[in-house]
């Protein structure tokens, strides 16, 4: 198994679908960072639906990092609960 860092373009959605439940809080914080050095104000947060595992975990990384301002569902057009839009922090 390959340990290198994998390298994810920083925009203003990630979608975790491609990583597992043990590796979400890392990049969920790491990513929280990177945006916000890059200006963003809000980003999205793809965690899917299924059984609310990584909802989970999301949400409990977001509640407590101190880059965040609030978290909420996306709205349906933009993935519902299976979603979490983010509001950062201004610089």
């Amino acid at each position: 198994m390959d340990d290198e860092p994998i390298q994810i373009p920083i925009e203003d959605v990630l979608d975790l679908h491609s990583f597992g439940p043990r590796d979400v809080a890392s990049v969920v914080e790491e990513y929280l960072k990177a945006a916000h050095e890059r200006g963003f104000r809000e980003v999205r947060i793809v965690h899917g639906r299924g059984i609310g595992v990584q909802r989970s975990i999301v949400r409990a990384v977001l509640s407590r990092h101190q880059l965040v301002v609030s978290l909420a569902d996306a709205p349906p057009a933009r993935g519902g609960w299976g979603a979490t839009i983010v509001r950062l922090r201004d610089a």
